[in-house]
């Protein structure tokens, strides 16, 4: 009877050879590149870069694939990062938190943090009167908010989605 395939947990790493981080280098590059492409690049048929990369997908060290927009072409120019507290800190308050933030199209990342806030959000808006409007009736309404700090974003200096190099 076959195998059934299983994803590995989130917090087990995965073994991965030389061959396996050269495939996921070039795929975060470019998602685009054919498997062709890769296969010359890093020295191997077609079947097992295929094989290899079916592999990472199933367990996971391959989440999707993603286009990567300019804020500013989108109207999304404004850049702020929350942090937040919560005034209770038990399972379900920070789980309805967590729920809300989901819903929330303008919180692009979300961190569960140490130290004086418990929270770190990436936000993004089209402009200061957006952001305002989103601190106001979307962020500060949802239940259990303690204190929000807001940090605009001047410039960014470094961004990257690349893991493996």
């Amino acid at each position: 009877m076959p195998k059934a395939t299983q994803k590995a947990d989130s917090t087990t790493a995965v073994l991965l050879d030389q061959k396996d981080l050269a495939i996921l280098k070039l795929l975060q590059l470019n998602a685009r590149i054919t498997v062709k492409e890769i296969s010359d690049q890093v020295h191997l048929s077609t079947t097992p870069v295929h094989e290899r990369i079916k592999r990472m997908e199933e367990s996971g060290v391959i989440k999707q694939y993603a286009t990567l927009l300019d804020p500013t072409k989108v109207k999304k120019g404004l850049m702020v990062i929350c942090y937040v507290s919560l005034k209770q800190h038990d399972k379900t308050a920070g789980g309805k938190f967590i729920k809300r933030m989901h819903e929330l199209n303008e919180v692009i990342e979300c961190y569960n943090i140490s130290g004086e806030f418990d929270f770190m959000l990436k936000v993004v808006a089209e402009s200061m009167d957006a952001y305002y409007d989103f601190h106001v009736n979307k962020l500060s309404q949802a239940e259990n908010i303690g204190h929000v700090q807001s940090v605009f974003v001047m410039g960014v200096i470094k961004q990257t989605h690349v893991l493996v190099y």
